[in-house]
């Protein structure tokens, strides 16, 4: 069955309706073809629920507006008319058709292909059952910028377990790069730092910071997921974040949270405000790790809390966590594009040539 709809004028307005419907009577399989002025309303599903019974239909199409708006309605009708949901079609001849275009003859026509399309579409459509299955409560977020932190924080807060990955070694994303943000022109870290605070704190929230997510298997609802958390070469449960080892380490590199204008150490916090705080010594960089424990080891020397010592830097290594979810919520965030890849505006030549980000981390206060 082949059902046309006005819409009011929406589609009546420059689509004849009544010429596409006796065209789709005339499409093999087709046994009623109809138009009428609003499909959706109780009297229009009732045409579709009493062919359905009449005619012993097997398939129905209807030709009207957005599927985001109608397709569940007639969906139901056919399922209270005794078909399968699933063996139905919807033909959009509003929003494809009659909306876009002014020339009646032609959206007419249009009209008529779109409904052939559904039509010979619906042909090989299969009943589908619907099934309920165990979902496992659990979450996780991937990305730890202020859309992951937000969300975590939304679930979490309602009991669900939340698992926050984050490929850096501390949560804050590009925003807390932000000198002050849109619209209110608040300071950025005054807006973001309470939250990745309560991340850090949240009794709900386990959240995994230098850490990326190696392989996801399942479906929606049982997620296994492996999560590579990548060695800091400290003992983190010791780490009181006092900074003494960033101080007294003498090697430096550009800093990647100030995008180069600084530099950093090769043990090193990304920035005042991280969660965790906790140091990160960076491998390719630190000295006592390039030479197998025979050069330097200030860090060792000046930890007082013992979080460093030459078996954390020589032999830690990654862990691989294994989790189970049954959702998962990519937020992972924006790169900057390459200016360099454009060499007329001389950025890396001219000193005065910067990012967005750069810029932020210049003015910010």
């Amino acid at each position: 069955g082949v059902y046309v709809c006005h819409c009011g004028l929406n589609i009546a307005g420059t689509v004849d309706v009544e010429e596409v419907a006796k065209y789709a009577a005339t499409l093999p399989s087709v046994v009623v073809s109809r138009d009428y002025r609003y499909m959706c309303s109780d009297p229009g599903q009732d045409l579709i629920k009493n062919d359905i019974k009449e005619y012993g239909l097997n398939r129905v199409v209807v030709a009207s507006c957005s599927p985001r708006m109608h397709e569940p309605t007639f969906r139901n009708a056919c399922q209270e008319g005794g078909l399968n949901p699933y063996l139905y079609e919807h033909a959009n001849i509003r929003e494809h058709c009659s909306w876009v275009h002014d020339d009646k003859k032609i959206n007419t026509e249009k009209a008529k292909d779109l409904v052939r399309a559904a039509v010979k579409r619906v042909y090989y459509h299969e009943p589908l059952e619907v099934k309920e299955a165990p979902v496992n409560p659990n979450v996780l977020v991937v990305g730890g910028g202020i859309a992951g932190i937000q969300a975590a924080l939304d679930i979490a807060n309602g009991e669900k377990r939340v698992y926050l990955v984050e490929r850096e070694p501390s949560i804050g994303g590009h925003m807390i790069q932000l000198d002050r943000t849109f619209p209110t022109l608040d300071c950025s870290e005054c807006i973001l730092t309470p939250k990745m605070a309560d991340v850090g704190h949240h009794p709900f929230i386990e959240l995994l910071a230098y850490s990326e997510v190696e392989e996801v298997s399942g479906s929606i609802g049982q997620f296994k997921v492996k999560v590579r958390k990548k060695a800091r070469h400290i003992d983190e449960s010791k780490c009181v974040g006092c900074g003494i080892c960033e101080e007294k380490c003498p090697w430096k590199v550009p800093s990647e949270f100030e995008m180069g204008l600084a530099m950093r150490k090769a043990i090193y916090i990304p920035f005042a405000q991280a969660i965790p705080n906790l140091v990160t010594v960076d491998p390719d960089l630190c000295v006592y790790i390039q030479s197998n424990g025979k050069k330097c080891g200030a860090c060792i020397k000046f930890c007082e809390a013992k979080a460093i010592t030459p078996e954390t830097l020589l032999n830690q290594t990654d862990q691989i966590i294994e989790l189970e979810v049954g959702s998962i919520i990519v937020a992972t965030g924006y790169d900057q594009f390459d200016p360099s890849v454009i060499p007329q505006y001389g950025y890396g030549k001219y000193d005065n040539v910067l990012t967005g980000l750069q810029f932020e981390r210049m003015t910010c206060a």
